[in-house]
């Protein structure tokens, strides 16, 4: 379940060196020989119950029944489900009801007894947890669909929004570019009271508590401020005047959320990259009367079937591929191990990252920036409406690494829409810039907590790291204003929160790196409160790990088994603190030597990322690949130059 413990018997220090110099050149050649022979890297990207589940409840919406992947993924689903009967969000964590109903919903659609011993066990866990009106909205639609649950248990949801003007309060410009690529053809949906197919004619009568109606499916608030209790007050107002609005108005609507989606369906790498879009669009083109023959709805179905992975007797879906991410971390990790040199693995993997860089495509982050040129990268293989601001740094950064000449344009044309990209108060957002209304998060269709993508300490500490290892220095205003961002979001413990990793781990790493790079006074006092919350975080094997739980402020100083991935991001951000001599940066490298002696090596069973705090959570199959070979060989190369500067902003 965890990585092994550190041994027991300190070598001697030419022993230590000897045995880093072989775990970094075994960890360096497995690394190469997962690279495909067009020169990326490209790692399995795992989630929770929820998306393989959906992929059976996509197959039986749309009557496409596929029983030999389906029972695939039903053993997968079976493998994970916990001793307590409820699937979780993360391994280890607690039973999450919108997870459970949808796992049990899929299993019960493969043909799975509900009295067998696991469905007896879910079903019990379900109804404990509060049964179906427990679940979040997107599920209750998902329940819809099915005739499950009645439409009223939904908020109100008009695809007319479609018309709305950039000054109205809800314009799909103003949430993140998940939420808009998932609500868009979901809208359609609901627009068209959906009605799935559901050839087994499924029920979950079962899973149904018996409480009258309007205490069931009462809509919740979801962050307990006043104006969420105004708008579910709304909610109810809006609900009879619905029927008034003329049906050529809603088709209209619905004619231009689809064009919408047609402009954005991003070929056989799906709508927005990512499975739930994928799946609303295929869904819409069906329900509007497209034959299975259609070319988008072929596309469509291609794209979610690309995310499959096979494993023997199993088979999971990921939520969408990770090949620009992993290509640009790996090529970091080996140029880090390569002294100096640059390996052809490496200019074939910078050949294949400048070939994807986007620069012909006005995505939607146009609707904040329209005086900036496009330039950044995705994180998929394709999605050049949603270029992403943390790959385009990483990428940056291992071209510069590689071959600052040999790729400036690509720089130049990258750097100039990072800066482009940078919102007003210093920091930078995943996807868009100034993403920051707030208010949205109220509205009851917001239950998921996901709807925004603001600026982030990761995040914007990657764009510092990486404009200052291009020359910039505190006399650009870009970057004194990232370090202003940086220092006003430090958590009063000396943290970072970790918006796209686990968690504070993950953002205090990012950060510190960035800083060390910048050429900030190490000794400064809010810098060293920093290293010493992490030295306070290190386990008794010389690891760091902390757990998805984290994200609760209940249980935000949750920890879990050392992990690999997270003990390289610990002992990362404490050499670039300026403590690679100290005690707990040996431990952790003692750490991760004895780890690699496994014949598992650095691999991970529990989660290292976030997709959305609280709702969604990731294994990146990768981090435990190339995040300890960077660290071991960031550290022979900081102790070899007796330097504390790293000089890279990674």
């Amino acid at each position: 379940m965890t990585d092994p413990a550190v041994q027991t018997s300190a070598p001697s220090d030419a022993e230590f060196s000897r045995i880093l110099d072989e775990t970094i050149e075994r960890a360096g050649a497995e690394l190469h020989a997962g690279q495909a022979g067009d020169g990326h890297w490209s790692y399995e990207l795992e989630a929770d119950a929820t998306i393989p589940a959906e992929y059976v409840i996509l197959n039986h919406f749309l009557d496409e029944i596929d029983d030999r992947t389906e029972q695939k993924l039903a053993r997968y689903l079976r493998r994970i489900q916990q001793a307590d009967g409820g699937w979780p969000l993360f391994p280890a964590g607690e039973a999450n009801i919108s997870a459970s109903v949808k796992a049990y919903l899929a299993l019960k659609m493969v043909g799975d007894d509900i009295d067998a011993p696991h469905m007896l066990r879910a079903r019990a866990k379900i109804l404990a947890l509060g049964g179906l009106p427990a679940c979040n909205v997107f599920t209750r639609i998902c329940l819809a669909f099915f005739d499950l649950i009645p439409w009223a248990a939904l908020p109100v949801m008009r695809v007319e929004i479609m018309f709305a003007p950039q000054w109205f309060p809800i314009h799909i410009d103003k949430v993140s570019y998940w939420s808009r690529t998932v609500m868009v053809p979901l809208l359609v949906l609901v627009a068209k009271r959906a009605r799935a197919k559901n050839p087994r004619n499924i029920r979950l009568d079962e899973l149904m508590p018996s409480d009258p109606f309007d205490r069931q499916f009462k809509l919740h608030n979801p962050t307990g401020h006043w104006l969420g209790t105004a708008l579910i007050a709304g909610d109810k107002i809006a609900r009879p005047l619905e029927r008034l609005i003329p049906n050529f108005v809603t088709d209209k609507a619905i004619a231009r959320a689809m064009a919408f989606v047609d402009e954005r369906l991003n070929g056989e790498d799906g709508l927005g990259g990512i499975f739930p879009a994928m799946a609303n669009a295929l869904m819409a083109y069906r329900i509007l009367g497209l034959a299975k023959d259609d070319p988008k709805v072929l596309i469509a179905r291609k794209a979610i079937d690309k995310l499959l992975i096979f494993k023997d007797d199993e088979a999971y879906c990921q939520p969408c591929l990770s090949p620009v991410w992993d290509t640009g971390l790996a090529s970091l990790a080996v140029l880090e191990s390569a002294r100096g040199n640059v390996p052809d693995s490496v200019e074939k993997a910078c050949d294949w990252l400048v070939d994807r860089q986007v620069t012909d495509v006005a995505g939607d982050w146009r609707s904040r920036r329209s005086d900036v040129a496009p330039g950044g990268w995705a994180f998929q293989y394709r999605n050049d409406y949603y270029p992403d601001v943390d790959d385009t740094a990483v990428v940056v950064m291992a071209l510069h690494r590689a071959g600052e000449k040999r790729y400036q344009k690509s720089i130049a044309c990258a750097t100039d829409w990072i800066l482009g990209m940078q919102s007003a108060n210093g920091g930078w957002g995943a996807f868009d810039a100034e993403n920051e209304h707030y208010a949205l998060n109220n509205i009851p269709f917001a239950d998921h907590g996901a709807l925004l993508d603001p600026p982030t300490s990761d995040v914007t500490a990657r764009c510092l790291g990486m404009l200052v290892q291009l020359g910039y220095d505190r006399s650009h205003p870009a970057v004194r204003r990232a370090i202003d961002f940086l220092k006003r979001e430090q958590e009063k413990d000396g943290s970072w929160f970790g918006r796209w990793g686990t968690n504070y781990v993950y953002g205090t790493w990012s950060v510190l790196s960035a800083l060390n790079a910048a050429g900030e006074n190490l000794e400064q006092p809010y810098i060293q409160r920093a290293a010493a919350w992490l030295e306070s975080r290190q386990q008794a094997d010389g690891g760091w790990g902390e757990s998805c739980a984290s994200y609760w402020e209940e249980t935000r100083n949750a920890q879990s088994p050392a992990l690999s991935s997270q003990t390289s991001w610990a002992v990362l951000a404490l050499m670039a603190a300026g403590r690679t001599d100290s005690d707990a940066v040996r431990r952790g490298i003692s750490y991760l030597l004895q780890a690699k002696k496994d014949p598992n090596g650095w691999q991970e069973n529990l989660y290292n990322a976030v997709g959305f705090a609280r709702v969604f959570y990731l294994k990146y199959h990768g981090y435990a690949k190339y995040f300890p070979l960077l660290a071991l060989a960031r550290y022979r190369n900081l102790t070899l130059s007796n330097s504390k500067r790293a000089a890279y902003g990674l």
